[in-house]
């Protein structure tokens, strides 16, 4: 099926004396924004944020306090402000996506082109299902892959249709409701900052009297048992924080154990303990315990220095691989974990979460004596909130003129 790039509802279109944009406004996990085609985007940088502005409704320069984008489609929270820009391109002779994530701010008009969003990247097959640029799905699973060009990570999204043709649908941590089920592959996930699945080249280290496992899968994080700091990992996250004994114990986990497993700063040099205890970013620190109902685990989840409402998906990826990994604390806390066998098979571990179930895919397979990871999957949902044409009232002469062109 030949691709579709330029479909009349993905072009600019003049109505009334305005120039209307095409959008798709959407929710992918627990953020929301827009997808757009790259192709109506300007490639000039200025043209191109000065659209973005106008779209999601934040100031054109300087700061504007307190703005609530009452003009625009963006929400206040930096989780509805993300604009994906994707298009198509053949990769060993298969369709892939190519997504470029714009993460404005309300108040402000910088936009950082640095981060990719895990959340808002599963509403891209969806939108390429709807927009026509992908072929549609027929019964059963499809996947296709998204590369990220602010990372230059590649990750395989999942969706699957049932026989009346509607998607397969899922609940979300965050989410009320069942909506397009989504899994996300995040590719060779081992040692993603450090290059080793385990760090320590230890499944478990004792530190300040504790004993944790520092795995890297997708994220570092060291996983300590709940019990031992006199925890069950079913407490809410405003409790623990209130605990000062407990979070300064924490603490000192998790620096200590930073140090073991050779965390880097950016520019390449071994952090210190000072900058481990001072870092809002790595390692990330989570208890864990038995599930109270019918899931494999319990977890609380630190990122480090705060409590997370729920468990970031990367840190659920972690935590679901140590779990198949014999030796870690988690493997000997989780329940209904099947074994690893020779050949590379899908895993699938609920996790319990202040906010709900988070569901998880890991493939992995023995390698020898160790355990493989080859991808590991979050699951998130999505749905489109609409679709359409956006006025744009105030374009700059420039922008009108680019817009213009493209009738």
């Amino acid at each position: 099926m030949p691709l579709l790039p330029a479909l009349p509802d993905l072009v600019p279109r003049q109505r009334c004396g305005v120039i209307e944009f095409p959008v798709h406004h959407m929710r992918g996990g627990t953020s929301t924004g827009l997808v757009l085609h790259a192709s109506c985007v300007p490639a000039d940088p200025a043209l191109r944020e000065e659209l973005l502005h106008h779209l999601m409704g934040v100031p054109l320069s300087g700061r504007l306090p307190g703005n609530r984008q009452i003009t625009g489609l963006g929400r206040g929270a930096p989780t509805s402000n993300k604009v994906f820009l994707v298009e198509v391109e053949q990769h060993a002779g298969q369709p892939r996506l190519v997504s470029t994530l714009a993460q404005l701010a309300a108040e402000h008009g910088d936009i950082d082109w640095s981060v990719n969003c895990g959340n808002m990247s599963s509403a891209l097959q969806l939108w390429g299902l709807d927009s026509g640029v992908i072929e549609a799905l027929a019964i059963g699973a499809h996947d296709i892959d998204i590369r990220n060009t602010n990372t230059g990570v590649v990750t395989t999204s999942r969706m699957a249709r049932e026989l009346d043709g509607s998607f397969t649908a899922t609940d979300i941590p965050g989410v009320p409701g069942s909506f397009p089920r989504v899994d996300l592959f995040l590719q060779q996930p081992a040692g993603a900052k450090t290059g080793k699945l385990l760090p320590t080249g230890k499944a478990q280290d004792t530190v300040h009297g504790y004993d944790v496992s520092c795995v890297d899968v997708a994220v570092p994080m060291v996983i300590a048992q709940a019990s031992q700091f006199g925890k069950t990992a079913q407490e809410a996250i405003r409790e623990l924080e209130a605990d000062t004994a407990f979070m300064q114990a924490i603490r000192q986990v998790w620096s200590a154990a930073g140090l073991l497993m050779g965390l880097r700063r950016r520019d390449g040099e071994l952090m210190t303990l000072e900058e481990l205890e001072r870092s809002e970013t790595i390692p990330k620190f989570c208890i864990v315990g038995p599930a109270a109902g019918e899931e494999n685990i319990a977890v609380r989840y630190f990122t480090p220095q705060a409590g997370h409402a729920s468990l970031a998906v990367s840190g659920g990826c972690c935590l679901a691989a140590a779990c198949l990994i014999p030796g870690t604390v988690a493997h000997a806390l989780a329940r209904g974990v099947p074994p690893v066998g020779q050949a590379a098979a899908e895993i699938e571990l609920g996790i319990a979460n202040p906010a709900g179930i988070l569901g998880t895919t890991i493939v992995a397979r023995q390698a020898g004596d160790a355990i493989a990871i080859d991808s590991a999957a979050y699951r998130r949902s999505t749905q489109i909130l609409l679709r359409g044409h956006v006025p744009l009232y105030q374009p700059s002469a420039a922008l009108k003129a680019w817009l213009l062109k493209q009738f």
